[in-house]
């Protein structure tokens, strides 16, 4: 198989489309994250299906970004960079929930409860070190940087635009969670999930068509001339 931009950009759009399912697909009758649970077989499926989604979403945004970077200008470079270290750090700590917390389960549940406790916007009882910080730095990069890549991705006009106008708004809903305690916080993962989804189509259906294209314009000089002599 031959590796050209346009392959790398069409497995990028399908990095992202996967992504987005498995960030819906986790969601779904997610238990309450404690020690208990982190000795069990189903949360280290959903905590590696995580760090999937979280890889393979750096991978589709870098496909996005590069694909059009004339277009996405100053405002989707800044988007990118920002969205990109949020997915550096939901990446880092599902890396750390899925490699360390389950051995730490039995003889420091404490220090578990309190790692899942922040990682899911809860307060820790108990000194968790940088992590904290890891984690606050991680949600704002990320609130923003998909609020401004996706405006970036909308004012392109080159992937589906409603994709980028739901990731912008899949950001900010985001933020709504904390002042509505009575409404599943996992819920506001949809959007941004389907947002992913749509973009990843489009990126995918979009490099397609460029490279449909020429060899269609091709073949048809090549029946022109035929014709011509």
């Amino acid at each position: 198989m031959t590796i050209t931009p346009t392959t790398l950009t069409r497995a990028a759009g399908v990095a992202a489309a996967v992504a987005g399912l498995l960030f819906i697909g986790v969601q779904i009758n997610h238990p309450h994250l404690d020690a208990t649970f982190a000795t069990t077989t189903e949360y280290t499926v959903r905590e590696i299906l995580k760090v999937l989604f979280a890889a393979l979403s750096l991978i589709g945004i870098t496909g996005m970004y590069l694909s059009q970077v004339k277009k996405n200008g100053v405002l989707g470079l800044i988007g990118y960079v920002l969205f990109g270290a949020g997915y550096l750090a939901v990446l880092s700590i599902q890396v750390v929930g899925v490699a360390v917390l389950p051995s730490l389960a039995n003889s420091a549940p404490g220090y578990v409860d309190d790692v899942l406790a922040v990682t899911t916007g809860g307060t820790a009882t108990g000194d968790v070190g940088l992590l904290q910080t890891l984690n606050l730095v991680g949600g704002i990069t990320f609130l923003v940087g998909g609020f401004l890549f996706g405006i970036a991705l909308f004012r392109a006009g080159v992937l589906a635009r409603w994709a980028g106008a739901l990731l912008t708004v899949g950001a900010v809903a985001t933020i709504a969670r904390s002042a509505l305690p009575e409404v599943n916080p996992r819920l506001f993962a949809i959007p941004i999930g389907v947002a992913l989804v749509g973009l990843g189509y489009s990126l995918w259906r979009t490099a397609r068509t460029e490279t449909t294209t020429p060899a269609t314009a091709a073949h048809s000089q090549r029946v022109t001339t035929a014709g011509a002599e």
